[in-house]
């Protein structure tokens, strides 16, 4: 069976190319803004231990 990608040899000029890479880089960022990603509950106890030791630290001096 031969697919529609190999019946269809049409390429696409720059600027063509061009546009469709920042349509998806823009999706990208608003997809993954920072305040939409939420930490990993392993990363969230990570942080967690690093405030409580920074704190500790700080006590001490």
């Amino acid at each position: 069976m031969v697919s529609r990608i190999n019946e269809i040899s049409e390429t696409i000029d720059h600027a063509t190319s061009r546009s469709i890479c920042d349509a998806v880089g823009e999706r990208l960022r608003q997809s993954l803004r920072p305040e939409a990603l939420q930490p990993s509950v392993y990363l969230d106890h990570l942080l967690d231990e690093f405030r409580r030791r920074d704190r500790e630290d700080a006590a001490r001096h």
